[in-house]
């Protein structure tokens, strides 16, 4: 009897270690107000230690690159394209090509024109995470973020 209870709680140990779901990458967002009509929005994704996120220019037949779409609105608009640092570039035989990555942490920024004051803006964020042994599935996060 001890050893079916043994080997019964061994096989749900080893099965929890498993399930556990990987998050190797945390979001954050924040704002600063440019002027009374301009607003910059920054969000910064938090990277685990020996994992990378992809760049917003990755070239397509790669990887998936990290992509925004911004909700429609009537209270801003977008001013230009989203911006983000220079990324790190190294050949990636997996993919045959030269992949651009951010290791680490990396600010992502957008800039609006606020039409109306007080409003969320909502959005999504599309990104895949790797690191030197797998990638994880493209992941999809929402984000709120109030503007004042």
């Amino acid at each position: 009897m001890k050893k079916i209870i043994l080997v019964l709680f061994s096989i749900l140990f080893i099965a929890n270690a498993f399930g556990q779901i990987l998050t190797p990458v945390r979001w954050s967002y924040a704002i600063k107000k440019l002027s009374e009509k301009k607003t910059m929005v920054y969000v910064k994704a938090t990277i685990d230690n020996g994992w990378h996120i992809y760049s917003t220019m990755q070239p397509d037949g790669g990887p998936i690159k990290t992509s925004f779409t911004f909700s429609r609105s009537k209270e801003y608009t977008l001013i230009g394209k989203l911006t983000e640092p220079k990324s790190a570039t190294k050949f990636e035989p997996n993919f045959k090509m030269n992949v651009h990555y951010f290791e680490k942490s990396v600010v992502f920024q957008q800039k609006i024109r606020v039409i109306k004051n007080g409003f969320v803006l909502k959005g999504k964020i599309n990104f895949m995470v790797c690191n030197d042994e797998k990638c994880l599935p493209p992941e999809n996060v929402e984000f709120n973020v109030q503007i004042q």
